[in-house]
């Protein structure tokens, strides 16, 4: 008689989709797939709440640099948005209320970390492995974990032997009182243009230690009146002209980034000069806070104040490299030891290290990552060849330098159910993109970045090969149309 407990576990029921975040694109494609009738599926959440980024990076003057009417579902307006752009708690508490309108939380299993995916070929489906060693299988695989997910911390000698307080602007830590303390600020990108204004005028001195400026743009925002937002809750067409004309501004804005780059020099150059010296008096200063790259070349950054506090007398611009971090501190290359309480990194995000730290596995064993050798690169920026079933959202080549990155993703969840919709009428078990469409598309992308501001400096856009997998060379108008109109020959489905 054989022992039933040598019995291996009946596998799960096969889902036909599971999708990976709870991000803008995570609830965004759950949305989309419930209006199309399709509620066979499950998101995975490793946090225990959803809202992806805007979840996470919690720190002082934390806010959008898109206006709100446009950083937001079309289908899902909120004409009582309180500012311009809006804060991060306000962005988080827009994505809890379409995770409930649309009644998501019995699809999101929270606390579900995924740590690789592979592809069953006899089965056609996906096997999807949790940190806690659970099996799940889908025929479809949706990943929403977007380019800006993992924070990145410099790579500096005796980052670990600090012993005040450390953390990343991404975890913020707020137990820790910065009132009247001794802080270190390394880094000086999108996030830490917001959060050191916000912290100057608590801390006893403000130590800001930066690699390379950036250009800075005035960022104009202010309060909607409470008649303006009447007005969008009771006059949809006004609510709909205000976000087309929002989108109208911005989109322009994608002639000087990929065609005509000498636009740059009036559109970003001679406002951000006229900031500069209306705000910092000390011309040895203005001149440590002026970029020497080409406008655009890195991310160009929006703060109305970040360059007045540069000038208070509490905070102190620091430009020689970091030589190590100390157990009481910073000491520079020039020998100079700068004694800290608190210690703030704000570096970023791996933007480049798409999915990680994430396992993903295709056909005959294949590993991602080992395709992506020489740079990140997807059809459309959402499918791989060799990965069948398997779509990404926010995925390489599809961030942005002038618009909202909603708009992109609506574009994308519109194409992943168009290849939905194509293999129900096909009766397909697999769709997959052809290798001879995906090498010509990439091509064609890294052809039209040369003649981009993007290419000739390093910025996070660019992978350690020198290989932008990031940004999207054109027009989001460009783009939608792509999305919506490419042929599905470009796939094979059996």
């Amino acid at each position: 008689m054989s022992d039933s407990s040598s019995t291996p576990p009946t596998p799960p029921s096969p889902l036909r989709v599971i999708i990976i975040g709870t991000g803008f694109a995570g609830l965004g494609m759950a949305i989309a797939l419930q209006r199309a009738g399709i509620y066979d599926y499950l998101i995975l959440e490793k946090a225990h709440d959803v809202g992806g980024v805007w979840r996470d990076n919690s720190y002082p003057g934390a806010a959008c640099d898109v206006p709100s009417h446009l950083y937001s579902f079309s289908f899902e307006p909120n004409p009582n948005w309180s500012h311009v752009f809006a804060r991060q708690d306000e962005i988080h508490q827009y994505l809890r209320h379409c995770a409930d309108k649309y009644k998501l939380h019995a699809r999101i299993r929270f606390g579900a970390e995924v740590t690789e995916a592979r592809f069953d070929e006899p089965r056609a489906l996906w096997q999807v492995t949790l940190r806690d060693g659970q099996t799940l299988f889908s025929q479809l695989l949706i990943t929403a974990t977007g380019q800006l997910s993992r924070p990145a911390y410099p790579r500096i000698p005796g980052i670990d032997s600090f012993q005040g307080r450390t953390f990343h602007s991404a975890r913020w830590d707020h137990d820790v009182s910065l009132q009247g303390r001794r802080v270190a600020v390394v880094g000086t990108g999108a996030s830490a243009i917001q959060f050191v204004p916000a912290i100057a005028p608590k801390v006893g001195s403000l130590k800001v230690f930066q690699r390379s400026p950036a250009y800075i743009l005035p960022r104009p925002d202010r309060p909607y009146a409470a008649w303006e937002k009447a007005l969008f809750r009771h006059v949809p067409l006004a609510r709909k002209l205000h976000r087309a004309w929002i989108y109208t501004r911005y989109e322009a804005q994608a002639l000087a980034f990929t065609r005509f780059k000498d636009l740059m020099k009036v559109a970003a150059g001679r406002p951000f000069k006229r900031l500069l010296r209306q705000q910092v008096p000390d011309a040895r200063l203005r001149a440590l806070l002026t970029p020497s790259y080409q406008i655009g070349c890195k991310r160009i950054l929006l703060s109305s104040e970040y360059l007045a506090t540069m000038a208070r007398p509490n905070v102190e611009l620091i430009t020689t490299g970091i030589q190590r971090v100390t157990p009481e501190g910073i000491e520079t290359t020039d020998g100079q030891q700068h004694p800290v309480d608190v210690i703030i990194y704000g570096t970023g995000f791996a933007a480049t290290e798409f999915l990680a730290p994430m396992k993903i596995t295709g056909r005959q064993g294949v590993e991602l990552n080992e395709t992506w050798r020489q740079g990140a690169q997807a059809y459309l920026g959402m499918t791989v060849p060799g990965f069948p079933n398997f779509f990404m959202l926010y995925g390489p080549n599809t961030n942005l330098g002038h618009n909202s990155i909603v708009y992109m993703l609506e574009s994308q969840i519109a194409h992943v159910l168009r290849c939905i919709r194509m293999m129900g009428q096909t009766s397909a078990q697999t769709m997959e993109v052809d290798a001879a469409r995906y090498t010509l598309f990439n091509a064609q992308v890294q052809q039209r970045l040369r003649h981009t501001v993007w290419q000739g400096c390093t910025s996070w856009y660019v992978d350690a090969n020198g290989h932008n997998s990031t940004n999207w060379p054109g027009f989001t108008l460009s783009y939608r149309w792509l999305t919506r109109h490419s042929s599905m020959a470009a796939y094979h489905l059996t």
